[in-house]
């Protein structure tokens, strides 16, 4: 049976296909307006935008309470839940044009997000066996591209050519088409595929110590990304929110090809080589953020970052190939937790560094990429046979 076969027969690949590309979609639709939304509505400044996205990464420092919701509820139900939490706070954010505004609705809108991506990688890591799951991480990102595009178009249309969609309209309109896909993804049952019974409690163990460190570093890594690089799109070179929103639907349609390669070759050459490429070319994408100072030049930087994040897969396939199977709901619970460690803190001291000298905030993303690689180093080859 060819792989495409065994993984579209798994009853949860086209329910978690659904919630992922509308999770994607929905944090595309929120992203492409948030920068202009913070400028231009709630006129927040850069330390201002630290503190809102400090906020924004709360929640998933949160995430190893997962583990005890799950004493509750279904972990494929808890997927639903956090996709309609996450809609909810879409849908508010235009409504509350001010700094406490957007602290608040990004809050809402970030628990459900980073529940939901918590829950998602574990129940792809139980429901996949260690061949498939990169490829079906692959095709997973690869469709949320397409949907992100059709995102991204739609909004450059509607707020190009529409004299009645504004951001405020836009907002509503995506939460609310969110809210929608979760109700029904509720209404579903798919039979988890998984064997394994789960440890449903809080639980750091020394073996994942290698998994534990790539995710904090990653996190960290990150948050440069999101928080920083917009932000000086932005507000140093003044992209408009239809140049943001076309930088989106390249990265998009990018990600479209880049993400089965990436699967394709973790599946060929390991872990090790594949994040080790990634963080090599990262350190130079962050040095040359802090030096360039032409914008399309740093339009191309950021397609050329997001393209390397796609490699962070990886990490939690390495997880896959080591961890115990009855631990990998709780061990990514708390994987997901440490990356967060440092998104909570490198907003913050990033947006005070930020006011000093923006080139700062990059030189600490090359540190943070720096130490990814040598890490990296510790990761053991290992093989990967088709079942």
């Amino acid at each position: 049976m060819r792989i495409a076969e065994t993984i579209k027969i798994n009853p949860m690949y086209k329910y978690l296909m659904l919630l992922a590309i509308v999770s994607s979609s929905g944090q595309q639709g929120w992203h492409s307006l948030y920068n202009n939304f913070a400028v231009d509505y709630a006129h927040v400044n850069g330390f201002q935008t630290g503190i809102i996205q400090s906020f924004r990464e709360l929640p998933g420092f949160l995430s190893l309470l997962v583990v005890y919701l799950l004493l509750v509820i279904k972990e494929h139900k808890l997927a639903a839940l956090s996709i309609l939490v996450f809609g909810i706070g879409v849908t508010l954010t235009g409504f509350f044009p001010s700094f406490w505004g957007l602290l608040i609705t990004t809050f809402i809108m970030s628990v459900g997000f980073h529940y939901f991506e918590a829950v998602n990688q574990s129940l792809i890591l139980q429901n996949f066996n260690l061949y498939d799951a990169p490829t079906v991480m692959g095709k997973y990102k690869s469709y949320s591209s397409i949907a992100n595009i059709i995102v991204g178009i739609v909004i450059w249309l509607l707020v190009s050519y529409s004299g009645i969609f504004k951001i405020p309209q836009v907002y509503l309109l995506t939460g609310g088409l969110t809210i929608l896909a979760a109700i029904y993804a509720l209404s579903r049952n798919p039979k988890p595929n998984n064997s394994e019974p789960q440890i449903r409690r809080i639980m750091f163990k020394k073996k994942y110590w290698l998994y534990y460190l790539l995710s904090f570093f990653s996190g960290a890594r990150r948050q440069i990304l999101i928080v920083f690089a917009v932000f000086l799109l932005v507000s140093k070179y003044h992209f408009t929110i239809e140049n943001i929103a076309l930088l989106f639907i390249l990265n998009n349609a990018l990600a479209y090809f880049v993400n089965p390669l990436v699967a394709r070759s973790i599946n060929r050459f390991g872990e090790r080589k594949v994040l080790s490429m990634e963080y090599i070319c990262m350190i130079m994408v962050f040095l040359s953020y802090a030096f360039i100072e032409i914008g399309w030049v740093a339009a191309l930087l950021y397609m050329l970052d997001n393209m390397f994040f796609s490699f962070a897969m990886a990490i939690n396939t390495y997880l896959q190939k080591t961890a115990d199977p009855r631990d990998i709901s709780a061990t990514v619970a708390t994987g997901f937790t440490v990356n967060h460690i440092s998104a909570v803190i490198i907003p913050i001291v990033g947006g005070i560094l930020w006011m000093l000298n923006f080139r700062l905030a990059f030189f600490a993303g090359a540190g943070f990429a720096t130490c990814s690689l040598i890490l990296t180093q510790f990761i053991l080859k290992r093989s990967v046979t088709k079942s």
